[in-house]
């Protein structure tokens, strides 16, 4: 062993001197030139740095193109003695021609190259300096060469025996992958085979002009494959019931049609369905209702509408109907099958969550398309909420311009001053500075503006981000239901008129939500850290191994977002690559040679900030003082938006407009970087899920939920009905809103608690129903990651940094967080309007 220790020195390592974040990368090499093997070219990447340097110096000098094959020829030649280990030791399924070549930083005392060792055969032990690992024909020679033939058999059988398992179980991995590819592609045709087979019925509206005096009567033909029949009305409606004084104005709509006839019945009798909708005494919104109507026979369907009105003035209206073939609890059903199917693309990571939402969205429209109600291209594209979409796309271009200027590194190293070091008490004040700023801002705003601070900061600290930001959003949407202005279904309940006429004003509603959520806080904070009990916020290796393994993602990322369409760019693409493929390799190394530690709370944190400062420094305070300037107005016209309501502009119109400017002030050339640092497919995932939820609810899967939960309460006693309301509207509201979106969900439960709460035989105040809803509404988006709208722009944020977490990791913290915080607000409103009669 010591004779071939003496020749198998690596005197022909090459080395590759790449320097980014102070290391040394290395290039793959194909040893078998050396030993007398195939003479093939030099295979590898040299990324960057100055041209390799031999380490004998009596070696001729590696030039700088790749291929080289004269000097690695006179090598071979220099070592034609050891042909015989190359030929064992090739077959050795282990052992691959391609072998890393490492070179070491300045941490590495005393040692400028290193021989290489495959991972496998690396101890703890080892260090960089003193390992002894040997060169054989192409690979490397462990040290129990020196051992018994029977040791090294037995070894590798060993090797071969976990070289087929891993075969078997890639075959295994690759047959479920495109198992998944071909279920998946056959459920994409079959939907869009549906869809297409189904033409677009299209609405044909009637003006009708109804008054006390002249009323409207028609007969309509019944389908063969009928069971529904749904009857539309547009005009100046009102959604919700009628008020405590009963005297509003209405139109009532009759539907006659012949019952089924039974075995007793010798002739079928006639049976009326009504439907009263309410008319808008302003006369000046226009709203469109929808009503269905189970067919009893196939025979004619007569329909009348009359209007009861003080004045003997018509009513002008536009009535469509159409026909539908499944009944209600099958499009429920059908609904609540789609929805788990997203889910459990979602949970599982099937897909990405952007996909598993367009999936979702295409099988909603061709089962709409399938039952009769297929919607146009343009009623799709009006189901999308642009204003959010708007709002997402001109924050994240502030937010793009913002990052150039450093600002987020200045925040970072403040916040861990003002915590003294102290990771939980920085983590506390990040929580409740996102939850003081969510009740003023919209939540997906702060979001916008925090997730870059907090990635910033743990990397800093060797933390993990991932936690940190999961416990931020859960405290965004915590505070964001403590104003009338912080969460959009709030925003819904006290825009609606009905309820303002009963006294739920703005004041009122933040006063009492205010303090409920103050109350939430306090138990939130410790079941926080009683959740981060067993969890370490530290990352458990060195910081040098952590940024290696992000600089590794970071890398894939950028270079699969090269589109190879020029030769150019396929270059750049393979050199991005090789980088990867030579950063995985060092990673393996260090993570075999380092000890496995975890790091400490840093007690010189005094000394470290001084450190933090002179690094981390406002890099351009001119345009730091221009993002300032347009944000703080962005924010200005925020509130003048929610207060004066003399200010047309909606919150994705301020954002809109304040992109722009900024793009004018920054004098912003290469436009093509600010768009690339835009999240699309977080805007993608958005658009998707507002046609997915709109498809839901026409699927009558929203409205069902509201009904059955209004036939719970009915079904109670009197003395108990209010309690049992609230708990079932907090309860439905926050379990229904952590499935689907909050935003549809609250419009379509204000009409029907409104309604239960008018309804005579019922009889229970509005005030304590809405706030039980909006505090479900708000809270249940903590549930899971596709909750809250801000839930989805963080864990986007996270991913483009390299950071994102999975559903089940935000459901692991989040839902607890959302039982905890919802049986406390329960509790709050029912000390509040049962014990001591807030209503």
């Amino acid at each position: 062993m010591e004779n071939h220790s003496t020749h198998l020195v690596p005197g022909f390592t090459l080395m590759t001197l790449f320097q980014h974040q102070q290391m040394w990368l290395f290039s793959q090499v194909h040893w078998g030139l050396a030993f007398g093997g195939p003479t093939q070219p030099l295979s590898g990447v040299l990324l960057g740095g100055e041209p390799p340097l031999p380490m004998w110096s009596e070696e001729p000098r590696l030039h700088s193109a790749p291929g080289d094959l004269p000097f690695y020829q006179s090598t071979a030649r220099s070592y034609s003695s050891l042909p015989q280990f190359s030929n064992s030791r090739s077959k050795d399924p282990c052992f691959t021609e391609n072998t890393p070549l490492l070179g070491n930083s300045s941490q590495e005392k005393g040692s400028w190259g290193m021989p290489i060792c495959h991972p496998e055969f690396i101890t703890a032990e080892e260090s960089w300096g003193n390992s002894s690992a040997e060169w054989d024909g192409g690979s490397l020679l462990s040290k129990d060469l020196a051992g018994s033939s029977g040791s090294a058999s037995q070894e590798k059988g060993e090797l071969l025996d976990s070289a087929h398992i891993r075969s078997r179980l890639l075959k295994l991995r690759c047959c479920i992958r495109w198992l998944k590819v071909a279920s998946l592609f056959v459920f994409v045709v079959v939907c869009s085979i549906l869809f297409s087979l189904y033409p677009d019925q299209g609405k044909f509206w009637q003006l009708l002009a109804v008054s006390p005096l002249q009323s409207y009567s028609s007969n309509l033909t019944s389908h063969v494959d009928s069971t529904l029949l749904q009857v539309d009305l547009e005009g100046a409606l009102v959604a919700s019931g009628p008020s405590h004084t009963g005297r509003e104005e209405h139109v009532v709509v009759e539907v006659t049609q012949a019952d089924v006839p039974g075995s007793r019945r010798r002739r079928p009798q006639q049976v009326t369905q009504n439907w009263t909708v309410f008319l808008n005494p302003r006369r000046s919104e226009r709203l469109v209702v929808s009503r269905t109507f189970e067919i009893l026979s196939r025979d004619t369907v007569s329909i009348s509408i009359r209007a009861s009105v003080q004045q003997t003035q018509a009513v002008p209206l536009l009535m469509a109907h159409q026909y539908l073939r499944a009944s209600i609890e099958a499009q429920v059903i059908i609904a609540v099958v789609i929805l788990a199917g997203v889910y459990m693309l979602i949970i599982f990571e099937i897909v990405h969550r952007t996909l598993a939402a367009m999936l979702g969205s295409l099988a909603a429209l061709a089962a709409l398309a399938v039952i009769g109600d297929r919607p146009s291209l343009t009623h799709v594209v009006e189901w999308i909420d642009f204003e959010t979409l708007a709002l997402l796309f001109g924050m994240m271009i502030l937010v793009a311009i913002f990052s150039e200027t450093g600002f987020f590194d200045y925040c970072a190293v403040k916040t861990y001053q003002l915590s003294r070091g102290r990771v939980w008490a920085m983590i506390i004040m990040l929580c409740l500075i996102a939850a003081v700023l969510s009740a003023f801002l919209d939540n997906v705003t702060t979001l916008l503006l925090f997730t870059p601070v907090t990635i910033r900061l743990c990397e800093v600290l060797n933390l993990d981000p991932r936690q940190v930001l999961i416990a931020e959003v859960i405290f965004t949407n915590i505070g964001g239901a403590a104003t009338a202005i912080g969460d959009p279904p709030n925003v819904i309940i006290v825009s609606n008129q009905e309820l303002r006429k009963m006294g739920l004003d703005f004041a009122g509603f933040t006063a009492h939500m205010f303090v409920g959520i103050c109350l939430i806080l306090l138990f939130s904070f410790p079941l926080l850290r009683l959740l981060f009990w067993n969890k370490k916020l530290y990352n458990r290796e060195p910081s040098e191994i952590v940024e290696l393994k992000h600089e590794i993602h970071v890398w894939r990322l950028t270079a699969q977002r090269i589109s190879p369409a020029s030769r150019e760019e396929t270059a750049v693409r393979g050199l991005l690559l090789g980088k990867v493929q030579a950063l995985e390799h060092l990673l393996a190394r260090r993570l075999h040679t380092f000890h496995r530690q975890i790091s400490q709370e840093d007690k010189n944190w005094e000394t470290n900030i001084q450190e933090l400062q002179k690094k981390h420094r406002i890099s351009d305070r001119i345009l730091l003082t221009k993002c300032l300037m347009v944000l703080g107005f962005v924010i200005f016209m925020f509130f003048l938006n929610s207060f004066v309501p003399g200010v047309h502009l909606d919150l994705g119109w301020i954002a809109i407009m304040g992109a722009i400017w900024l793009l004018i002030l920054a004098d912003i050339h290469d436009f093509e970087i600010i768009l690339h640092r835009v999240e699309w497919a977080t805007l993608l995932f958005f658009a998707a899920l507002f046609v997915l939820m709109e498809a839901l609810a026409h699927l009558h899967l929203i409205e069902y939920v509201g009904e059955q939960t209004a036939l719970l309460i009915k079904m109670v006693p009197e003395d108990r009905r209010l309690t049992t309301a609230i708990i079932l509207v907090v309860w439905v509201s926050a379990i229904a809103s952590s499935l689907i979106d909050n935003i549809p969900f609250t419009a379509t439960m204000i009409p029907v608690l409104l309604n239960l709460s008018q309804d005579p035989e019922v009889s229970l105040p509005a005030p304590p129903l809405m706030y039980a809803l909006a505090l479900g509404a708000c809270l249940g988006g903590n549930g899971t990651l596709i909750g809250a709208s801000s839930n989805v722009v963080c864990a986007g944020i996270a991913e483009q940094h390299g950071y994102g977490f999975s559903f089940m990791e935000f459901f692991r913290l989040g839902f607890p967080m959302m039982v905890v915080s919802c049986t406390v607000g329960m509790c709050y409103l029912l000390v509040a309007h049962v014990v001591m009669g807030w209503n």
